[in-house]
């Protein structure tokens, strides 16, 4: 073997290694669900992933991407909630766990299932993604609105513009959200865009994976905030026509 041969076998070999160590050290760091969000997760048709909350097919369809690093499972219990009360949530799976791998995994969803009544939405990282891609659809009828989970619009996901409802839910002890860069994100925001928050919610609870680094200690227990998150959304989900 020649040896250039040899040196392109070495760095083949060592760019494989890396990949690995790689990979092994993002499932180290992955948020996972908790055991009462895989049973809510186990009323879902899983999707290649994707975890789809059967609700009315008449009303408006929930199109959700997960934060960075947070398994998609971890959403179910307020996905229940919200297919329980009529309204289909599909709980987008996202390469390793990471929306900015996947933007426009909607469109498969939206293309697949011809959906002509979707409001679409994230939390953390997964809310600007969702963004991202809601501003690309802006002037197609079918997207009706977009939501924010802890999260925020950058300028490629301004929406300020954007004829549709809106809603921006917080919760007041959350410790990982950029609130300056939130109140500065404002600006890419409509009108009409609903501010809510949830009194003693912190940045973990809007899932249910357990603590979150650099988060502060919610003043309320989990299973509350999951009730709030679920009810905001059903309110503002009955206002779209």
């Amino acid at each position: 073997m020649k040896k250039w041969q040899k040196r392109l076998l070495w760095l083949g070999g060592i760019l494989v290694a890396l990949i690995l160590v790689g990979l092994f050290y993002i499932k180290t760091i992955t948020y996972t669900p908790t055991t009462i969000a895989l049973e809510s997760s186990k009323q879902a048709i899983d999707e290649n992933g994707t975890l789809f909350f059967k609700g009315n097919k008449e009303k408006t369809t929930v199109i959700f991407y997960q934060g960075a690093l947070v398994e998609n499972a971890s959403y179910s219990i307020w996905a229940e909630k919200v297919a329980e009360a009529g309204f289909s949530v599909y709980l987008v799976k996202e390469p390793f766990n990471l929306a900015v791998l996947g933007q426009n995994k909607a469109e498969q969803i939206i293309e697949a299932n011809h959906l002509s009544n979707y409001v679409i939405g994230g939390h953390s990282l997964g809310g600007v993604m969702a963004s991202r891609f809601a501003a690309e659809q802006e002037g197609h009828n079918a997207l009706k609105g977009v939501f924010f989970l802890a999260s925020y619009p950058d300028e490629k996901g301004s929406l300020a513009t954007f004829n549709g409802q809106v809603l921006s839910l917080t919760g007041s002890e959350d410790g990982v959200l950029n609130w300056q860069a939130y109140n500065q994100s404002k600006k890419y925001l409509p009108n009409q865009t609903i501010f809510e928050e949830i009194k003693g919610g912190n940045h973990a609870g809007f899932g249910s994976y357990g603590e979150q680094k650099g988060d502060k200690p919610a003043l309320i227990n989990n299973d509350e905030q999951q009730e709030a998150v679920a009810g905001q959304l059903i309110d503002w989900l009955n206002t779209i026509k």
